[in-house]
């Protein structure tokens, strides 16, 4: 399950870069800022997370839409390798500065904030050594997804709204070149997709270079004007719109499927796992450690799946043989024939979605001191994405209102999907899970920006997983097949520590990671498709999961062990969640030093 994936996009398309070179952080202890008092070292500090939040939005336009500042709205990204460096040396510039800010006196947030800031972008020098942007397309997004599904994000309020996107939308087919430039470099440096995966990418693109103008979803804001805007700019920009679409989008996406055809999907490797790139072993480490933020190997992942994994199981088991069954197989059987556990319809299938939201909302007073005040609807995948996406995945809102949190659900072959893990599916993109996290860090104050949005992976999905099961500790999951279905969902996390792991380490084939779930899970085979090529396509992402929520789970027990009958359950969450999504050591030891702060033993 994917969150924010438009924003997880448009961070795949955009990595550090290919030459820079890192910076040595080297700080002249009598620097004057070191002497500064503390309210002109404060106001210092300060205006360096102002502007480089500012300088992130101005070259990540598409980013500042989606929440909802327009400046740039007539804007897309420069994807050469040109801005990609200059992008790198700005970060060194910005680190520099931070280096040089003496924090001595400042509150503990700030202190914070510069180390998160440092780390983050030190990681991004890191990256430049894997020139990720050399892969910057797959099936599961990429440029040839990323404007449609920004046309699902912006407001459309007034003719500039609407001039903007077409101004946006004329710079396309230059992105487009862009970005086939830096694949062609990729094949150079044998940094190529999976042959599989880049079929599947062509397909994609072929679909939707042959869909008709007034049909493409970038047309979408047509279908309903506001009223405020008159008749004859509505024809005008109908239009130009679908004339740009016809004479610049479209014919951008149909050289791109002669790149992908003729020259790209020939030069991918008919390996899958990451350790086949250059200093694939090595990059797949990195990956570990900047999706999971732990300093834990493949081997220790792959360990503590096998035994996340068996303990499912014997907890599954345990419901199989209160229903009358002896084993899992046969138990696993009984529900994918179970006639009951599909939906009638595409919207049964959402309704089951919206009832166990409402549900779980009446119970959060229970679980968290404090809650957002940030919408939440359940909406629909597109469908020219639906086929190779997640069950559902959540897409957050923006602040002002304008546009609310979304849990967006796969309706592709929908009566044949299985009801069994939806409630789980529901408490982990929704509430409590990612619309109340993400909420909450949006609606923090006085935090530097950046710190409102942060997206450590670990975090942010290992609290929706935690979540899961927070639904069974308030008295849900009463049915003892969306019961299983919340073991099943935990053990498909589990056993993307061993799939995971073993495609990208240990040197596994396809068909040993579906083999796998085949004997240990009774996911239905559209996810196990879509699922096994997310990992090989994602490398280390998929075990962000497990190690949040036993992180979490860990922290949890210990401050129980430590404060007794003190523990409350809603001042735990209130201050896991207070700061904002945090790497999973920073989180240890402010919880630590809350437990402390309680006069814990």
């Amino acid at each position: 399950m994917k969150v924010c994936v438009s924003l997880l996009m448009l961070a795949l398309m955009m990595p550090a870069v290919m030459t820079a070179q890192k910076p040595k952080l080297t700080v002249d202890a009598n620097a004057d800022s070191l002497t500064m008092a503390l309210a002109d070292r404060v106001k210092a500090l300060d205006r360096i997370f102002a502007e480089q939040w500012e300088d992130g939005l101005r070259h990540s336009p598409e980013f500042a839409s989606t929440l909802g500042d327009k400046r740039w709205n007539d804007q897309i990204t420069d994807y050469s390798v040109e801005a990609y460096n200059q992008g790198l040396a700005r970060e060194q510039e910005f680190l520099l500065k931070l280096a040089a800010v003496d924090t001595t006196g400042m509150d503990e947030q700030r202190v914070l904030s510069r180390e998160l800031l440092m780390r983050q972008m030190t990681q991004d020098m890191e990256a430049a050594d894997y020139k990720e942007w050399e892969m910057p397309v797959n099936q599961m997004g990429g440029i040839h997804t990323s404007f449609l599904e920004l046309a699902r994000q912006l407001s459309f309020t007034t003719v500039k709204d609407y001039d903007d996107w077409i101004a946006r939308l004329r710079q396309v087919p230059k992105a487009f070149d862009q970005v086939t430039d830096n694949m062609t470099l990729g094949i150079d440096d044998h940094r190529v997709l999976p042959k599989r995966l880049a079929e599947q990418t062509l397909e994609q693109v072929k679909a939707l270079a042959a869909v008709k103008p007034e049909e493409s979803p970038l047309a979408a804001p047509l279908k309903s004007f506001p009223a405020g805007i008159p008749a004859a700019e509505q024809t005008r920009i109908h239009d130009e719109l679908l004339a740009v679409i016809a004479k610049k989008v479209l014919p951008a996406y149909q050289r791109f499927a002669r790149f992908l055809e003729a020259t790209y999907v020939p030069a991918a490797r008919e390996t899958v796992g990451a350790w086949a790139l250059p200093d694939g072993d090595k990059y797949y480490q990195f990956c570990i450690e900047r999706e999971t933020t732990t300093k834990l190997t493949a081997a220790q992942l792959h360990e503590i799946g096998l035994a996340e994994v068996a303990r499912d199981e014997a907890a599954m088991l345990e419901i199989a043989g209160k229903q009358g069954f002896a084993d899992l197989k046969s138990f696993q059987a009984a529900v994918k024939a179970n006639p009951k556990l599909r939906p009638a319809s595409a919207e049964a299938l959402m309704n089951v979605y919206r009832g166990h939201e409402a549900d779980m909302q009446a119970k959060l007073p229970q679980l968290f001191g404090k809650l957002p005040v940030e919408k939440l609807e359940v909406v629909a995948i597109p469908d020219y994405r639906a086929k190779a996406a997640a069950a559902a995945y959540y897409e957050e809102g923006t602040v002002d209102g304008v546009r609310p949190g979304r849990i967006t659900v796969n309706l592709y072959n929908a009566t044949e999907r299985n009801l069994a893990d939806v409630e789980a599916v529901s408490y982990h993109e929704g509430v409590p899970g990612h619309h109340l996290q993400i909420s909450l860090g949006q609606e923090m104050t006085g935090m530097p920006e950046f710190r409102k949005h942060a997206g450590y992976t670990a975090f942010v999905e290992g609290w929706a997983l935690y979540s899961e099961r927070l639904g069974k500790e308030v008295g849900f999951y009463q049915d003892p097949y969306s019961d299983y279905g919340r073991l099943e969902a935990d053990i498909w996390r589990a056993i993307r520590l061993v799939v995971d792991t073993g495609v990208h380490s240990q040197h596994w084939t396809r068909e040993q990671m579906v083999a796998y779930f085949h004997d240990h899970s009774a996911i239905d085979e559209t996810n196990i498709q879509s699922e096994t090529d997310r990992y090989i396509g994602w490398p280390g992402q998929a075990l962000a999961y497990k190690a949040g929520q036993l992180k979490i789970l860990e922290l949890r027990e210990k401050a129980k062990a430590a404060l007794g009958a003190k523990f409350d359950i809603r001042a735990f969450h209130d201050e896991v969640l207070d700061s904002g999504a945090l790497p999973l050591d920073v989180l240890e030891a402010r919880v630590n030093a809350w437990i402390a702060a309680q006069g814990g033993k």
